[in-house]
């Protein structure tokens, strides 16, 4: 064969590879990157770093991308006028969950949600009546833990009294207020003792109330006067608040305080010899479970509650005040658990 017919051999082969190249691939295409599960969460006004609800809700988050590999963002509201916006502003970043916090972003959140129903929300420590087909409301029998909370109070009290005050006066807060009280008026019942509950009455739903859920110093200010009162064991709900009646504890260093919504001794290590324990709301724990719903496709709106029994809510270890609590106080406190959980504890709110 001469060299022009090798030429033109050639030529045929190159054409004859490409037109087979252009009708089936030469192997396994190469597979398309898949978007992460993209989960967006909107703070209310104390950020994302209020060693209280939105922190938590946050770590909740935090779980999610280390356990299921979602991608985590959120945007915190400098004033009420942000909600919304921030809320729109993952609209149009393409969220696939979004998580709100708290009563005060409960109207932006329903506005939203109802002009997205194709978008997946989840609000926390808020429920919506009649439900919201693509909101999943968080919420938790807090009433729980703080009737164990009050118990406690009214075992180890020194003086006799124990007080209480709220940030706002919302059935939120007033749960846990009552839980309270009523769990210190259990104690009295067993014992037949009189520990006096400072702050908040839950007959007559009438107590002490900073109206907001911001100022320490407010939380120091009311904190003082039930000291002044004579109360030793206090508990504020205010969430962050309750940090400035934990400074005015530590500086009199005659009282304790009992935490709420996540481990005080934990989450503020700096007031931990005067935290004898925390009413818990295990708000990580509901939004990681919201997460894994939302994600795998069984994510529905409605109502998911959080109690003593399925550890959405809980009393935090008593940690380096445990010397304080007698050991036939604490075998109360797991009997009372398991009659809660029962139903048979006719005493809670």
């Amino acid at each position: 064969m001469n060299k022009r017919s090798l030429i033109v051999l050639f030529s045929k082969l190159v054409a004859l590879f490409v037109i087979l190249a252009g009708c089936a691939p030469l192997g396994p295409a190469a597979p398309t990157a898949q978007a992460k599960h993209k989960v967006c969460l909107v703070t209310d006004v104390n950020g994302v770093d209020d060693r209280s609800f939105n922190a938590t809700v946050w770590k909740g988050i935090e779980d999610g991308i280390k356990e299921l590999g979602i991608e985590g963002k959120y945007l915190e509201s400098q004033e009420q006028m942000d909600y919304e916006k921030n809320i729109n502003a993952f609209i149009d970043d393409g969220c696939d969950l979004i998580i709100t916090v708290g009563f005060l972003l409960g109207d932006a959140t329903k506005t939203v949600a109802e002009k997205n129903p194709n978008v997946k929300f989840s609000i926390v420590d808020y429920s919506y009546g009649p439900v919201i087909p693509n909101v999943l409301a968080q919420v938790f029998s807090a009433e729980q833990a703080a009737f164990l909370a009050g118990y406690l109070a009214a075992g180890v009290t020194r003086t006799g009294k124990i007080g209480t005050f709220g940030g706002m006066q919302i059935p939120l807060v007033t749960a846990s207020m009552d839980g309270y009280a009523l769990g210190a008026q259990h104690y009295n019942k067993a014992h037949g003792t009189n520990i006096e509950v400072l702050g908040w009455n839950p007959a007559t739903q009438t107590g002490l109330f900073t109206g907001n859920f911001e100022s320490t110093d407010d939380g120091r200010t009311l904190g003082e006067a039930l000291m002044d009162e004579g109360a030793d064991i206090l508990m504020a709900v205010a969430g962050p608040v309750g940090l400035g009646t934990a400074a005015a504890i530590q500086e009199r260093g005659n009282a304790y305080i009992i935490g709420v919504d996540n481990d005080w001794y934990v989450a503020n290590p700096e007031y931990k010899e005067i935290v004898l324990t925390s009413v818990l709301k295990n708000m990580d724990v509901t939004t990681l479970n919201v997460i894994k719903a939302s994600k795998v496709g069984s994510f529905a709106g409605g109502v998911t509650l959080g109690t003593l029994e399925n550890g959405g809510v809980g009393l935090a270890p008593f940690h380096e005040l445990d010397g304080m609590v007698p050991v036939e106080l604490k075998a109360e406190l797991a009997l009372l658990v398991q009659q809660i959980n029962q139903g048979t504890l006719s005493s809670l709110p």
